[in-house]
């Protein structure tokens, strides 16, 4: 523990010196592997699918604040949704719009949520996004955990059903039939209501029982377990039962990813906790104080 802790100790310290660098390679990375999911999923415009591009666009995004990347990948995603067909292109500005005004007006300080749940349900681990989320973030921030999960639920729709929603389709479909498809990915979505679901209350039940004045309260509010049980028993009322094993397994590293956030940034000694009372003209404290783990 004493080596971890010392670890610890030297990385605040280097990223307190180095932060002016750190931040910007920090949003790099995450932009860059926006754009590269992106491409991957559905990059059906070649000239802003390229690799060189990506790399470009997230250079662009290292100088901005994590605002600017959703702006920026919402419009490399649209791009994409126009070359595959105008109608899902407006069926996705619609929600984007929508999402615009719920996202900036209840949590906008949050936007690294919004971004990060449709790149970690790319990786297989975003049930770590919703307790991330109640560890470190206040109760809005549901706000864009949940903009973010409706949007990846919206692209891999489109890209499922890219053959039935192309232009190069436009024999056989019609343009209103494109545009119930396409709608048909948010509106008629079980499984996206089901993890929409299972994701607010995770994030609602890990912020609050964090503060709670409870010892190891964030090792309690880790919430992967509720995550766990509640999509695995979603999942079998809806008939995917293939689902349940990526469940547990991505529980199972999504809890990993809890603990490391909890020594990163909330790993108290409870051996030293003070109680502390003192008073003004108005009125009397009753101070809990509980010490962080730190080495000389």
């Amino acid at each position: 523990m004493t080596t971890l802790l010392e670890l610890k100790e030297k990385l605040i310290r280097f990223y307190g010196k180095n932060e002016i660098y750190v931040k910007p390679a920090i949003r790099f990375v995450l932009a860059l592997f926006t754009f590269l999911v992106i491409n991957n999923s559905i990059g059906y415009m070649k000239l802003v699918s390229k690799t060189p591009v990506a790399v470009i666009l997230a250079l662009v995004c290292s100088m901005l604040p994590v605002n600017g990347l959703i702006a920026i990948a919402a419009l490399v995603v649209l791009a994409d949704l126009y070359a595959l067909s105008i109608e899902v292109c407006l069926v996705g500005l619609l929600m984007f719009a929508i999402i615009y005004f719920i996202y900036f007006r209840f949590s906008p300080k949050s936007g690294i949520n919004a971004v990060l749940t449709p790149v970690c349900f790319k990786l297989h681990i975003p049930y770590a996004v919703p307790v991330g989320s109640g560890l470190l973030s206040e109760a809005y921030s549901v706000v864009s955990v949940a903009c973010g999960t409706v949007i990846y639920f919206f692209i891999h729709g489109v890209s499922e059903n890219a053959s039935a929603l192309s232009d190069a389709a436009e024999e056989t479909d019609s343009s209103v039939s494109k545009v119930v498809v396409a709608l048909n990915q948010l509106i008629g979505n079980k499984e996206m209501y089901l993890v929409l679901g299972i994701f607010i209350i995770t994030t609602l039940i890990v912020y609050v029982v964090r503060k709670l004045d409870i010892e190891h309260s964030w090792t309690v509010a880790s919430g992967i377990l509720f995550e766990a049980i509640g999509l695995t028993a979603g999942y079998i009322l809806l008939g995917i039962s293939d689902k349940i094993a990526g469940v547990i397994i991505g529980s199972v590293i999504s809890g990993v990813i809890a603990m490391i956030i909890q020594f990163l940034f909330f790993n108290l000694d409870y051996s030293r906790t003070e109680r502390l009372q003192f008073e003004d003209d108005d009125y009397y404290y009753y101070v809990k104080a509980v010490p962080k783990k730190m080495v000389a």
